[in-house]
């Protein structure tokens, strides 16, 4: 049996049908083809699959489809503007907060949430903040750099 789901995604509302135990991860991704969204441990251990859920970040692999119904969700496939990329993700790029990648989307979107809460941040905040993601690549200190530079960029009037 499957049940009507009407969510706004990166701006545009989109409805399917869904199966009740579809998590939203496997809905961005299946249904939607939104693959920036990753899967990396089924357990939101590892914070690969956050997105933003009406501004808070959730870990999408622990969240139902149908729990989505009504609420504007965020991927990063929605973060750059057209050709623009975000402060943060350009941070990450300039500051080399990443090396293989698979991480990234959820370390930008749970960075996203963090600057939207607390545009400055001090050193103890940013890693509480992403806290929640890993990193298997890294030791986190380019990581930290990446945000603090997104911070600063956006504190000095960049654009989101």
């Amino acid at each position: 049996m499957k049940l009507p789901l009407t969510t706004t995604v990166n701006g545009t509302t989109r409805s399917h049908e869904v199966e009740p135990r579809q998590l939203l991860v496997q809905y961005l991704r299946d249904q939607l083809g939104l693959t920036g969204t990753h899967v990396g441990c089924d357990t939101s251990q590892c914070g690969a699959c956050t997105v933003l859920v009406d501004g808070d970040a959730v870990k999408s692999c622990t969240m139902l489809s149908l729990q989505a119904e009504g609420r504007s969700v965020e991927t990063i496939e929605g973060v750059a503007q057209g050709d623009q990329l975000d402060p943060v993700q350009r941070a990450f790029i300039e500051e080399h907060g990443l090396q293989c990648g698979y991480c990234t989307p959820g370390f930008i979107m749970a960075t996203k949430y963090l600057l939207s809460r607390n545009p400055n941040p001090t050193e103890d905040e940013i890693r509480e903040g992403i806290d929640g993601n890993l990193c298997r690549c890294t030791g986190y200190v380019n990581i930290v750099k990446a945000v603090q530079r997104a911070a600063a960029e956006l504190a000095s009037g960049g654009t989101r």
